[in-house]
């Protein structure tokens, strides 16, 4: 089964090139000049729903349906009950962290490019390292990383254009990114849709 978010007023390269407002919304930030029919259908590959009610979260959390790159929100409360855990969107290019059910954070993104791939999936956090170089890219610097796989894949801060732009990494604005790394632990859970 197919399944399609209906975004009106916002194009499919707009998306792709990184989306900032709640699917279904209608409504386009004003940095933006992208256009598009309204009612325009956004597949998603794989979804089991958690980035829609992600983005529902952030508009009853924080007022907000989007973010421009390389910008973030965080709560000052954390609940201190329940498990986090992160849900990442790669057609908006947005991440979300939850503690329990509460919404605590949410994030621009910068996925994989075109040739690189950010798997879909359930994936846990399988290291947590605060300084990492990459082995597969020159040294590149991986700050607060996460690593997801056994091929490199991880949460870490980086340059945030606001579209895709990593070798499959989910980059994040470095704050959020801290912030991330000090609330989660080896085995939280990362479902990445899209």
């Amino acid at each position: 089964m197919k399944n399609f978010v209906y975004v009106a007023g916002l194009s499919a390269a707009f998306l792709v090139a990184g989306c900032t407002s709640l699917p279904g919304s209608g409504s386009v930030p004003k940095w933006s000049q992208a256009a598009a029919p309204a009612g325009q259908p956004i597949p998603y590959r794989w979804t089991h729903g958690n980035a829609e009610k992600a983005h529902k979260a952030m508009l009853s959390t924080f007022g907000r349906t989007g973010l421009p790159p390389g910008q973030f929100v965080w709560t000052d409360k954390i609940p201190t009950e329940g498990e986090t855990r992160v849900v990442v969107d790669l057609v908006t290019q947005m991440a979300f962290v939850f503690r329990g059910e509460q919404l605590v954070g949410a994030s621009t993104i910068s996925s994989g490019k075109t040739g690189k791939i950010t798997p879909l999936g359930y994936w846990p956090i399988l290291e947590k390292k605060k300084f990492h170089r990459s082995r597969k890219y020159d040294n590149a610097p991986m700050p607060f990383m996460q690593r997801l796989d056994e091929y490199g894949i991880a949460l870490h801060g980086g340059a945030n254009p606001g579209y895709p732009a990593s070798h499959g990494c989910v980059r994040l604005p470095m704050k959020f990114a801290e912030k991330l790394y000090g609330l989660t632990k080896v085995g939280t859970q990362v479902v990445i849709e899209g």
